[in-house]
């Protein structure tokens, strides 16, 4: 751990959070310290996030996914079916589209370009790519390049197209919240974080917490979700450690992979659309629901978006839920068949 480079990192990330909330951007929290930081690792500088602590923040929003989950949500999930057997057909087109841009026109080599167009499971599609021969550095740089692309641009087009207002607090500010409970919601996302640990549950950090405060606030032990506070610490850390990736990135590797990564977060962000849309068309689910369900962010980024936009956050992260296990499950399958 550098503790010079990590402070340096804090500083700039904070440098981007006043640059947005001045300008009036929207999520000042999550995009600020993100390109912030991209920009200072273009430009050369070293720079470093600490994974317990990034780890740490994502249990703060597993905590308040989970917490959504109520009686009245566990009702409506029938009618969410329909929407969720899109999924697997969503996959299966970025899939289809994705490797052969990767393949044919970025020039990759097979496992770099099969691991790199699954969109999800990170760490699980660097290490199967790894395994298989790819390239490491450019499947976390591709992969980085789609969810700083969308993370970037849908946000933009929620604040433009629809004014929906992303500069607002994601919540209640903790003095407002029962300290009891508050109490509970840290315990609960620590130990719902590391008994995902153990067992080797993928995205434990978040799903951990997800599941345990989800069953807390089925029985009435959780009420609230966690204060606007803890959110915008959540999204502040979580953007800084999508920024940092590019530190050390060399000029080809921008040439390169970032140009190839900009294209194939292009062709997913289309197909995605098109999903969402046909969501909307069958009446499944609201265009802002639909949108953030389908877009091939990364699992935090996306619950971020769907907490401070207003969306059905239940709805949206169970669609990104089974996107992941069907690509962590599936994409090692496929990729031995098609060998």
């Amino acid at each position: 751990m550098n503790l010079g480079r990590i402070a340096l990192t804090f500083a700039i990330g904070v440098s981007g959070v006043i640059v947005f909330r001045a300008a009036g951007l929207p999520l000042p929290f999550l995009l600020g310290p993100m390109l912030a930081c991209l920009v200072a690792a273009l430009a050369g500088l070293k720079l470093s996030s600490w994974a317990p602590l990034t780890n740490a923040m994502r249990t703060i929003l597993g905590v308040a996914v989970g917490a959504s989950f109520t009686p009245a949500v566990i009702v409506q999930m029938g009618d969410m079916l329909v929407s969720l057997a899109l999924v697997p057909l969503f996959l299966l087109v970025c899939g289809v589209l994705g490797y052969p841009f990767l393949r044919r026109v970025a020039g990759f080599d097979a496992p770099t370009a099969f691991y790199s167009a699954m969109p999800g499971g990170l760490q699980d599609m660097l290490l199967f790519g790894e395994e298989a021969g790819g390239d490491p550095r450019a499947m976390s740089l591709l992969h980085a390049t789609r969810v700083l692309l969308i993370v970037t641009v849908l946000p933009l087009i929620l604040w433009l197209a629809w004014d929906i207002d992303l500069t607002l607090p994601p919540g209640a500010p903790a003095s407002s919240l029962p300290w009891p409970e508050m109490a509970i919601m840290v315990v609960s996302g620590i130990a719902g974080w590391q008994v995902a640990s153990r067992i080797g549950m993928f995205g434990a950090s978040i799903l951990g917490p997800l599941i345990l405060t989800a069953a807390l606030a089925l029985t009435g032990v959780i009420e609230h979700r966690p204060p606007a506070e803890a959110i915008m610490a959540a999204q502040f850390f979580i953007g800084l450690a999508v920024g940092v990736k590019y530190t050390g990135i060399t000029l080809t590797e921008v040439r390169r992979i970032l140009g190839a990564g900009l294209g194939h977060a292009a062709i997913l962000g289309a197909v995605a659309f098109v999903f969402a849309e046909a969501a909307l068309i069958m009446g499944l689910a609201p265009p802002l629901d639909a949108i953030l369900a389908f877009a091939p962010g990364g699992q935090a980024e996306m619950a971020v978006l769907a907490i401070v936009a207003g969306a059905d956050v239940a709805y949206v992260i169970l669609h990104h839920v089974l996107r992941i296990v069907i690509v962590i499950v599936g994409a090692p399958l496929i990729f031995r068949f098609l060998r």
